[in-house]
């Protein structure tokens, strides 16, 4: 691919649910390699975003494309390593079980599969519960065998829905790194998330409210826009709140 073409472009984009509109005019371009947050407060359309990026939901008007193509588009599928907010686990398999059923969707075989389910259980510090079925797994555990199953695939691409939520601070850090490193070999990264720290460690951030594109621009950036010392001061400054 083109270094040159953005990975992600979102063109005046509308996404309504009978008269309720969610995402209003949203335009914006994510560039590869680049770790792109989308910050804002539950209900504000991060999680509607995110979804119409994976070809899971469809545009009301407007256009969406992704790694060059129209979405939405399921052969893209293939490329993008998804992380829903709500775990989509079978929860009366083994976490193995439900590695191997999503390697063998995304084409995984043999030495391959072993390795990448190793590598990623490790990465999410899992393996000692790799054969434990997932129903008796707790909310941080599933949350990390969720990141696990997004990234077994080496994509291009990972839309991560909220993917710290209920993680410890410290694997939260070591995944930070992991995350880093995956920009650093070409990987696009775009999350969503609602906690500042990690709004921080992006590359560049949009903020969304209501379903409107506040701003968007590197964390430096926002806060020199707004003359804000914390990104929480500035999302409250484009959000209409003075303090």
């Amino acid at each position: 691919m083109n270094p040159m073409n953005p990975v992600i472009t979102v063109n005046h984009v509308d996404r309504a649910f009978g008269s309720k509109k969610v995402l209003k005019d949203i335009t914006l371009q994510v560039e590869q390699a680049e770790t792109f947050g989308i910050l804002g407060p539950s209900g504000s359309g991060k999680t509607t975003l995110v979804k119409l990026l994976t070809g899971i939901d469809e545009v009301t008007s407007g256009e969406i494309n992704v790694l060059g193509v129209r979405m939405p588009k399921l052969a893209m599928l293939q490329q993008i390593g998804y992380m829903a907010q709500s775990d989509a686990l079978y929860t009366e398999l083994s976490a193995k079980e439900n590695l191997e059923f999503f390697a063998s969707l995304y084409g995984l075989k043999g030495g391959d599969r072993t390795r990448r389910i190793r590598d990623v259980m490790e990465l999410v510090n899992l393996q000692e519960h790799l054969r434990k079925r997932v129903d008796q797994y707790s909310g941080g555990m599933k949350r990390r065998l969720s990141l696990a199953i997004a990234l077994l695939h080496e994509p291009p691409l990972l839309l991560l829905d909220e993917p710290t939520v209920g993680i410890d601070p410290v694997l939260r850090q070591s995944i930070w790194k992991e995350l880093k490193a995956l920009n650093r070999k070409g990987t696009t990264i775009v999350l969503t998330t609602h906690v500042m720290d990690e709004a921080e460690k992006c590359g560049r951030l949009a903020m969304i409210r209501d379903g409107v594109l506040l701003a968007v621009d590197t964390p430096a950036g926002l806060l020199q826009a707004t003359g804000s010392a914390t990104i929480e001061e500035a999302f409250l400054y484009y959000g209409g709140v003075r303090s």
